[in-house]
């Protein structure tokens, strides 16, 4: 009876099934641009919001030096102090809106990117499933060829 080695089969199967470097490439270059568009829209919002902020410091000061004017009659510094106190809640309505618009921007900006990003990886991952199992069936194809040849081999040597 002859005496079966399968370790060159095996080698031949195992070398088969190749891993795809160039799908790994790609989900990292899918990443890296989904990360730098990210950060991009968060350096924008934090560049608006440091505008608001600004923005709303300077109004406040303005305001502020009104308030701190000598005046000439006690009323006045009353109606000073409700003028300020009007005008902040009006600042601070204003500019919580502001801030409002650049969140709802940020949310609409991230939602988009991530569907394309979303679309584009599953079109990336049905491309290596398909990839891989091209491979994989030529390559199990090739084995059982592979294995059959060996075994009526080993069956006519052992006749």
């Amino acid at each position: 009876m002859a005496k079966n080695d399968f370790t060159k089969v095996m080698q031949d199967m195992m070398g088969a099934f190749p891993v795809d470097t160039k799908a790994m490439q790609d989900v990292f270059k899918t990443q890296a641009a989904l990360g730098e568009k990210m950060s991009k829209v968060v350096l924008e919002a934090a560049e608006k919001s440091a505008e608001v902020s600004s923005k709303w410091t300077k109004s406040t000061l303005a305001k502020i030096g009104e308030v701190s004017t000598v005046k000439e009659e006690p009323a006045e510094y009353a109606k000073a102090y409700t003028d300020f106190a009007s005008a902040s809640a009006e600042m601070a309505a204003e500019h919580m809106a502001a801030f409002a618009e650049i969140a709802k921007r940020v949310q609409m900006d991230t939602v988009e990117l991530m569907l394309a990003a979303g679309k584009d990886m599953s079109a990336e991952a049905t491309a290596a499933v398909q990839k891989a199992t091209a491979d994989m069936t030529a390559a199990a194809k090739k084995a059982t060829d592979e294995v059959t040849s060996a075994a009526k081999k080993a069956s006519a040597a052992a006749k």
